[in-house]
């Protein structure tokens, strides 16, 4: 038996990370502009994270929800200040894939409809449910194809009301910045009206924050951009473990859950919550929100300075670069003569940069340099 290969391979075998640095096999030295997917927010291996977990895993590992768990109140209430959610309860799972399912589930249970809007360009993970709600033909089996799902255009308001009002919609799922779709930033204005929407005709607005959350985009959410917006969901993962499987829903007061409603054997364990401590108390004490949002800020700026880009795009270290050419031989060259890890996007002249919160100056100046180095070495 051999693992099954998940993505495209590239021929690199890390076996040793620090900060935004990871060495392979052979010793060379990696710059982690990607972060395995927006997973990396504080630093590969960060002493204060390897600490808490080893400090929890010679107390107690895990034992399942049917017991007291006094580590996850102590998560739940940091989370809730620091996301400035506090009166929120959070349900504690293991993937951004299964929040994004208990979410739509919530939605349902408590409006009693069965569809969903979400949006063109959507990813919100590959199971059951959340597939169906992803914006990929290709990953969406017949098994997963009998849910109730309409995709809109961003923007599309009249559409969304005209769905509302026939009263089968359970709830309405966006990202809080598109992703995989390259770094898609919803306006405001749409965002709110589809709160007000959802309000009217009794839905929930559901927020994926998975990949946009934790402080990427120099807020805790992409969201709290935008002012006066309250989801009824919100959903986390990736960043909020720093490589340790954890994710959650935040879940409105106004929701009325009981015993059975949702269920987790590994969601909430000692070791995930441990991570997500110390996440939280590393961004805090850290100031790597502060950071992300000076550092992307400056990103921006130099990009506008590079010939040979069409656009970028992004809040904070959440950045969208289109390129006048394909992405995959510029990350390529990327990767094998500079030895940077940038990501790729569902746009093949996409390239997608989610380096650590914790990045520092002088990385971004050499992906600059590199950057325009390789696409003056193919313009040639």
């Amino acid at each position: 038996m051999k693992p099954f290969d998940v993505y495209p391979l590239i021929d690199i075998t890390p076996v040793k990370a620090l900060g935004a640095t990871i060495w392979d096999e052979s010793g060379n030295e990696y710059l982690d502009l990607y972060g395995g997917h927006a997973v990396i927010s504080i630093g590969h291996t960060h002493p204060h994270f390897v600490d808490r977990i080893q400090t929890q895993l010679n107390q107690i590992a895990f034992y399942s929800n049917s017991v007291k768990i006094p580590i996850q109140k102590e998560l739940s209430e940091k989370l809730g200040n620091m996301s400035c959610y506090p009166e929120y309860e959070l349900f504690l799972c293991n993937s951004g894939a299964e929040a994004n399912e208990n979410a739509l589930k919530m939605a349902s249970f408590a409006t009693g409809k069965d569809a969903i809007i979400t949006f063109k360009g959507a990813f919100h993970g590959r199971t059951s449910g959340v597939v169906a709600i992803t914006d990929n033909p290709k990953i969406v089996a017949p098994f997963n194809s009998h849910h109730r799902v309409h995709f809109l255009s961003f923007g599309d308001l009249e559409g969304v009301e005209a769905l509302l009002m026939k009263g089968h919609i359970a709830g309405i799922m966006i990202e809080g910045i598109q992703g995989v779709n390259g770094i898609q930033v919803p306006d405001a204005d749409f965002v709110l009206g589809l709160s007000e929407l959802c309000k009217r005709y009794k839905a929930k607005l559901i927020l994926d924050e998975v990949q946009s959350g934790y402080g990427r985009t120099g807020r805790f959410f992409a969201h709290q951009w935008i002012d006066g917006l309250r989801p009824d969901l919100i959903t986390v993962a990736k960043g909020m473990g720093n490589g340790f499987p954890i994710g959650g829903v935040l879940i409105h007061p106004d929701f009325k859950a009981s015993y059975g409603l949702l269920g987790t054997t590994f969601g909430g364990n000692h070791l995930a919550c441990a991570a997500g401590l110390a996440v939280l108390e590393v961004i805090e004490n850290e100031k790597l929100m502060e950071n992300a949002l000076v550092q992307g800020e400056w990103v921006m700026n130099e990009l506008s300075k590079i010939d040979y880009l069409t656009s970028a795009r992004g809040k904070g270290l959440m950045i969208g670069i289109d390129l006048d050419r394909e992405a995959g031989p510029v990350r390529s060259e990327l990767v094998h003569r500079f030895r940077i890890f940038t990501g790729s996007a569902a746009g093949k002249n996409t390239i997608r940069l989610l380096p650590p919160l914790s990045i520092e100056a002088n990385a971004l100046h050499l992906f600059i340099e590199s950057l325009q180095a390789v696409l003056e070495l193919k313009e040639a």
